[in-house]
């Protein structure tokens, strides 16, 4: 059996398991955390729950300091922590809820985070198996789509003609994202884009799946489907076993959220003002009034295609940094103007190369193989041909 398999069937045997399930968005995930803890503390989820029939009990309290006491246990921090909030979880939706200070831990962040470097997202995708894993790999390093997100999202999400447009947009509504649309999350939506190469694996990965299911796709399809029949969206945990295997098999170290950084970079290197960043990312822009309308969509697409040399990476491009092609920008400026200059100089003066002026300069073209003896001698450069001509003056 697969670890599905196992928990589906586990889940199957506890009634108060699934009436939990049912309340709460990423069931694999806190199931199999949920199903830890029932392991280490060698109780089914009946008898833990039995334990609060009295609310004046704190057996199951006590479980959980014991357990973030316990240095045994294998588990870091963050699986921990990921453990205590499922079990706290499944006691709220059963309606028997635990002490908010029992199973405190503390979450330290070790290591600084770092940017995916592109060539390995590159190594990434060429070891991904198949053409929905590979769209999977461009499409979150494009969209920063959150996880959870991308098992929700729907055709109908991505711009009407989405194949014939450049840099299509997707509309993500508050329900689909972090929050839920509830409270202070209401209203927030994600308007992000797809680079030209996320589009070129999106329609690749749609032809491809068509192809394996047997019809056309519509607006009420979910775009990622898994592979096998019944071919139904595909689940949170799938997500995650799905990049842990590629990561081992490529040896490239990678989560979904390091795509949210790292479109998070590229917007930053373009200099985006911090609240269009946090419409394509999906979070709540601040201190601002109807942002979505059709106009802010397309100011945004057009600071967005600034990000793309940035964010693509399946093939190998050389980025120029912006600050560079400033300035080659200006020196191809400034030798225009040079030789616009020299060109009315020679006009209204009459003058031949080597010849000097009234104000005592004199201009010359040589070959650019003689320009370092003229320099030696004093001359500079005015200006440089592509034909290996160098004028020069002193």
């Amino acid at each position: 059996m697969t670890i599905e398999e196992k928990i589906n069937a586990w889940i199957a045997n506890y009634p108060e398991v699934k009436r939990w399930l049912t309340k709460i968005q990423k069931k694999q995930d806190n199931a199999f955390q949920f199903r830890r803890f029932c392991e280490w503390s060698n109780k089914t989820p009946t008898q833990l729950l039995a334990l609060k029939d009295n609310p004046a009990n704190i057996e199951v309290e006590q479980l959980l300091d014991d357990f973030v006491a316990d240095e045994k246990t294998g588990f870091t921090n963050a699986v921990k922590f990921r453990m205590i909030v499922a079990v706290k979880s499944f006691f709220k939706h059963n309606y028997k809820d635990l002490a908010k200070a029992c199973g405190q831990i503390a979450l330290e962040k070790v290591k600084p985070y770092s940017k995916p470097r592109k060539e390995d997202l590159r190594k990434l995708w060429f070891w991904a198996q198949n053409p929905r894993d590979k769209s999977l790999i461009t499409f979150v390093c494009s969209t920063a789509i959150a996880k959870e997100t991308l098992t929700n999202l729907k055709w109908a999400h991505l711009q009407e003609n989405w194949e014939n447009v450049d840099l299509p947009c997707i509309n993500i509504p508050d329900k689909l994202l972090k929050g839920h649309g509830i409270g202070k999350y209401k209203g927030v939506k994600q308007i992000t884009f797809l680079t030209p190469e996320a589009k070129r694996d999106l329609s690749l990965y749609k032809q491809w799946i068509e192809a394996k299911i047997g019809r056309k796709l519509t607006n009420d399809d979910n775009v990622f489907l898994s592979i096998a029949e019944p071919y139904g969206a595909i689940e949170y945990s799938r997500l995650g076993n799905l990049l842990w295997k590629l990561t081992r098999n490529a040896g490239v170290k990678f989560s979904w959220h390091d795509a949210r950084r790292y479109v998070n970079t590229a917007l930053e290197e373009i200099r985006i003002p911090p609240n269009w960043a946090r419409k394509i990312r999906g979070r709540k822009v601040k201190g601002e009034e109807a942002p979505y309308s059709l106009p802010a969509i397309n100011q945004l697409r057009e600071k967005f295609k600034e990000a793309v040399p940035l964010l693509e990476f399946t093939t190998e491009k050389r980025v120029i940094p912006k600050d560079v092609q400033e300035r080659l920008k200006a020196l191809e400026e400034e030798q225009r103007r040079l030789k616009l200059e020299y060109g009315v100089f020679r006009k209204t003066k009459h003058i031949k190369p080597s010849t000097k002026t009234n104000g005592g300069e004199a201009f010359k073209e040589i070959n650019e193989s003689d320009l370092l003896s003229h320099l030696q001698k004093g001359w500079q450069i005015v200006y440089k041909s592509q034909n290996e001509r160098v004028i020069v003056k002193r």
